[in-house]
């Protein structure tokens, strides 16, 4: 897990990507992305071991380009994924556990009922992703720009979306107990139903109930009096 190994070529400190041997191990190719001799026969070979295998650990592959992939129920533990690109993946039921996904862009993927915990997303960006009723705990978001997306009656607890922007995204019915807000820009998300004042927004006071007004407008408007004590 975490076997980081640098590419061959001179001059390059990129990480090398995994292969698939002969007896199907993963193992290290010795090349980065930019550099490996066949780029398409790695991502066929990673690919497919994916889809043979209900297990997956300790695959490092990143910058790959990874789509049209069915992972429905597989379990991924210490693998790194670092800057790659997801599109069109189905992975209902996928178990995650500390794996690295910074720097990822995912793009019209679902993974409803996920179970996903200590795994980093920093940075990433996701665009019509769906994670509804899912267990996203201990995740770090930091940075995230998602678009489009539904955090639906998920269980968000102790996550962080620092400094993330959230744009049109659901987050409706969701556990929001110290998941950190802190100076993250928030257009047009509902927390409708969701433990708001359990959220950390500002480093000095919690909950979101300012923001819940203002992004969700269906919901009850606060009284003037209950505004002005915000």
């Amino acid at each position: 897990m975490y076997e980081f190994n640098r590419c061959r070529c001179s001059g390059c400190n990129k990480n090398a990507m995994s292969t698939i041997d002969e007896n199907d191990n993963i193992v290290s190719s010795g090349w980065c992305v930019d550099h490996v001799p066949d780029i398409e026969d790695i991502a066929s070979k990673i690919c497919s071991y994916m889809m043979r295998h209900d297990t997956v650990i300790g695959l490092n592959c990143p910058g790959l380009t990874i789509k049209d992939l069915n992972l429905n129920n597989k379990r991924f533990y210490g693998c790194n994924f670092q800057n790659c690109s997801f599109q069109n993946i189905h992975a209902d039921g996928i178990r995650m556990r500390m794996g690295i996904y910074d720097g990822c862009t995912f793009t019209d993927c679902n993974f409803i009922n996920s179970n996903i915990q200590f795994t980093s997303f920093a940075g990433s960006k996701l665009v019509h992703v769906i994670l509804t009723g899912s267990d996203l705990v201990h995740i770090n978001c930091n940075g995230v720009t998602v678009y489009q997306s539904s955090f639906d009656d998920s269980d968000l607890y102790n996550s962080r979306f620092i400094k993330s922007v959230l744009m049109n995204t659901s987050m409706r019915n969701c556990n929001l107990k110290k998941t950190v807000f802190y100076n993250s820009v928030r257009e047009h998300v509902s927390f409708k139903l969701s433990n708001t004042r359990e959220a950390l927004v500002d480093r000095n006071r919690g909950g979101l109930m300012g923001d819940f007004e203002a992004s969700a407008p269906d919901e009850d408007i606060l009284n003037s009096e209950e505004r002005q004590q915000i």
